[in-house]
């Protein structure tokens, strides 16, 4: 999982966070193997602003995609040294629970060299509200 985490580092490098100078890069692995690559588009209009989360199963879910592994992020602010560790937001979670089961595995990078803290998907979001939800 450590090529997953540093995937998200690489994904980072192309945020776009010229307000908050945030960046965040998140790579998604699909049950078939394949990894998706995205970051945080910010919009001086605050709200139209993307997370790298979103933005990755934006691109992965247009392409097809409906079965995910393991999701990885990487956020720390532009030209700090020290990584902070970036856990997705709460909207980022409840777009998580739309396509992934509770078992799905968030992997938060804590280092530039790939080192990370492995959490599921109900650890961050107990009780999430989910498809089954509705029926």
């Amino acid at each position: 999982m450590i090529d997953l985490c540093k995937e998200a580092i690489a994904a980072r490098e192309l945020s776009y966070a010229p307000y908050s100078n945030f960046m965040v890069g998140a790579a998604l692995l699909t049950k078939s193997d394949k990894v998706y690559h995205g970051c945080n588009i910010e919009n001086a209009a605050y709200s139209p602003t993307i997370c790298a989360e979103r933005t990755v199963f934006s691109k992965a879910i247009s392409e097809g995609e409906r079965e995910f592994t393991a999701i990885a992020v990487a956020g720390w602010p532009k030209g700090h040294s020290e990584v902070s560790q970036a856990f997705p937001c709460g909207v980022c979670r409840q777009v998580m629970r739309e396509f992934c089961a509770d078992t799905f595995k968030i992997l938060v990078v804590n280092d530039k060299n790939g080192g990370y803290t492995e959490h599921t998907l109900e650890e961050l979001l107990p009780h999430g509200f989910g498809p089954e939800s509705l029926t």
